[in-house]
């Protein structure tokens, strides 16, 4: 997955804003996390600050989330 679409797929998470939508956060992370290394979720987690709106900090390995 790009980028841009894990962008776009957590921010309308984000507005939904729910216990299943943390988890679909999770999952998107995971695979850019597969994809893209930690550095990327972790640029993820700060700009689109998932720590306020699910609790998620960076540096968690999302890697084995979905498998």
């Amino acid at each position: 997955m790009e980028i841009d679409k894990a962008r776009e797929l957590i921010q309308q998470q984000i507005r939904f804003g729910s216990g299943y939508n943390r988890h679909a956060v999770r999952l998107i992370l995971g695979e850019i996390q597969r994809g893209h290394g930690q550095a990327a979720v972790d640029r993820l987690i700060l700009e689109l600050d998932l720590q306020q709106a699910f609790d998620l900090k960076p540096g968690t390995d999302f890697s084995r989330v979905g498998r």
